[in-house]
């Protein structure tokens, strides 16, 4: 984040504005809208300046070099000073505005590109609907009333939620603001209302790390979550979709690096729903495929709750798609199979001769850093050393790379990916029919 997104409180107070230019004249309206006492000169005065204590100040001459002289003899004055279209001079900037009353959303690029500002600020105005303000002012009518009647701050926070997305808010929004109210007061003087609000627990798939391909019941339950208990590898756009008073706890694990372990991340699921908090542990992929989501299942229902499962797009399909490999193919493989590398000890090594069939594709999970072990168990159960191999790192993300070979040559792949990111290993034909976009790593093995 480049700039701190910040809402001054400019009633009564002094705003200066230097400039006869159409751009200064924007932003005194722009102050006076929002309260401010506007001094407008063309030039400044120290002693006027010290007279006056603007807590901010615009300038917009139409003369660059007189942009800069202005802007350095405000900042030494202690004015925080915006110059029109010219961020490099200036303290803060101004973003595309979309104004509702109460409800104001304000777009910047950082000053990179206004008119892109500009066309976000369009979409915002037309998805939100012409009363939303009411809805805001609604709930400061009401917000000392439901204060005093609703102790508990997370059943606050719920029946808030109720309002602004249920019944209520919808009267508002359609102009039936003395319905709302009479619901509102029901709604208050209900049981419910008071009462501690019942915990839940969902295990929800995060998806193999591009945020878009997250379910939009994901990217809701997310929004909503009390407690977040989320996997080491889960990409940070993802977490930053929570709510920013939500607990967060990292609870991910990593080959060869302290974790932990299953049983406490079992029991704090359970701690945290008891305790009334809606609970989402959040999983990289899908938590039932390689996940041990199963295993949280049935502990959360041992302990008195159903938890949601909510699938996401496992990393055998992410990789693939962003990798251009189909995983089927009509003339290639008419079969896949998801294996693990990585095993609990005293198991078995999985059968590599029941899988090294023709028209056959293995996706496996968690094969990196025994890429040898797996080329050769192949070769031994019988699968071509010629067979093509990709190896898939970062899958989905803005930093993937992928290695392209044969089985041969697994074990030299998977050292140039030797990174923390997460890693699919592809087998079979359909890994010679990558096609990787621009931008990524491509790399044969020679």
């Amino acid at each position: 984040m480049k700039h701190l997104p910040a809402f001054f409180d400019l009633a009564g107070r002094s705003v200066l504005v230097v400039g006869a230019t159409d751009s200064a004249a924007q932003r005194a309206r722009l102050a006076r809208d929002a309260g401010a006492d506007v001094v407008e000169a063309e030039d400044i005065d120290s002693s006027d300046l010290a007279a006056r204590r603007p807590v901010i100040a615009f300038v917009a001459t139409g003369d660059a070099a007189r942009d800069g002289v202005v802007a350095s003899a405000l900042r030494a004055a202690g004015v925080p000073v915006n110059v029109v279209d010219r961020p490099a001079l200036s303290d803060f900037i101004m973003p595309a505005i979309v104004d509702r009353g109460d409800v104001v959303v304000a777009v910047s690029t950082g000053g990179a590109s206004p008119t892109l500002a500009r066309h976000i600020r369009q979409l915002v105005e037309r998805a939100l609907p012409s009363r939303i303000g009411a809805l805001a002012a609604f709930g400061a009518r009401f917000r000392d009333t439901v204060k005093r009647a609703v102790e508990r701050p997370d059943a606050r926070r719920r029946l808030w939620e109720r309002v602004v997305a249920g019944p209520i808010g919808q009267d508002v929004l359609a102009g039936r603001d003395g319905v709302a109210a009479a619901a509102m007061l029901r709604a208050l003087n209900a049981p419910a209302a008071t009462r501690a609000p019942e915990g839940s627990i969902a295990l929800v798939g995060a998806g193999p790390g591009d945020p878009e391909v997250l379910t939009l019941r994901a990217a809701r339950l997310l929004g909503e979550a009390d407690v977040l208990l989320y996997d080491d590898l889960v990409d940070p756009a993802i977490l930053d979709m929570a709510r920013r008073d939500a607990l967060r706890v990292g609870v991910g694990k990593r080959k060869g690096r302290p974790s932990m372990p299953q049983a406490e991340i079992n029991a704090l699921m359970v701690e945290h729903a008891r305790a009334g908090h809606r609970v989402v542990r959040l999983k990289g992929g899908d938590p039932f495929v390689f996940g041990r989501g199963g295993e949280e299942r049935d502990h959360a229902r041992a302990h008195g709750f159903d938890p949601v499962v909510v699938p996401g797009i496992t990393a055998a399909l992410g990789c693939g798609a962003s990798a251009g490999i189909p995983l089927t193919h009509r003339d290639h493989a008419s079969a896949i199979t998801f294996v693990t590398a990585q095993r609990k000890p005293g198991d078995d090594a999985p059968d590599w001769a029941a899988l090294a069939r023709a028209g056959h594709t293995l996706a496996i999970y968690m094969g990196l850093t025994s890429a040898r072990d797996v080329r050769d168990g192949l070769v031994a159960g019988g699968l071509s050393a010629a067979t093509p191999v990709a190896v898939v790192q970062n899958g989905t993300r803005a930093n993937q790379s992928v290695s392209c070979g044969t089985l041969s040559d697994l074990a030299v792949l998977a050292a140039r990916h030797p990174g923390d990111g997460p890693a699919l290993i592809v087998v079979g034909a359909v890994a010679a029919l990558a096609d990787i976009p621009p931008g990524l790593l491509l790399a044969e093995a020679s």
